[in-house]
């Protein structure tokens, strides 16, 4: 009888397994990393509101209780020099930023709800929240 090449079956079974754990342990791992590059678009747009913020503080000495979506505060360079261009993105768009704290405050923070967005790809982030405070804190 000559030699047979190839391999068995039970070579074959030891293979599929070790594919099947390395499966179940990279795609949580995956799904996990998208959400969190997602999430750096509400991050850049929060830091940049904050930096906004923090400036109209510096020249008035109060902050300014926003609105991102109304256009009146935020839009065409008034008050925070804001756009809704500037925070519309791929996932996130204006109507997701909302403003807490009251203009006298010494302390805000500002949320992104990516549940409140109409950007075009806004059913990808609906459970993400990110929140920033006045000193850049981000939760």
């Amino acid at each position: 009888m000559r030699g047979n090449k190839g391999f068995t079956l039970v070579e074959l079974m030891i293979v599929v397994i070790i594919v099947g754990i390395l499966a179940a342990v990279a795609i949580p791992m995956y799904q996990g990393a998208t959400e969190r590059a997602k999430a750096s678009e509400a991050v850049a747009a929060l830091g940049t509101i904050r930096g906004a913020m923090r400036v109209y503080y510096a020249e008035h000495g109060t902050y300014v209780n926003a609105s991102f979506t109304d256009g009146a505060q935020v839009t065409n360079g008034s008050v925070l020099d804001v756009s809704d261009s500037d925070l519309m993105g791929r996932y996130f768009s204006s109507a997701c930023y909302t403003f807490n704290g009251a203009p006298t405050a010494a302390a805000f923070s500002i949320e992104c709800d990516g549940a409140l967005s109409a950007a075009p790809n806004a059913s990808e982030v609906a459970s993400i929240v990110r929140t920033i405070n006045q000193d850049g804190d981000i939760s």
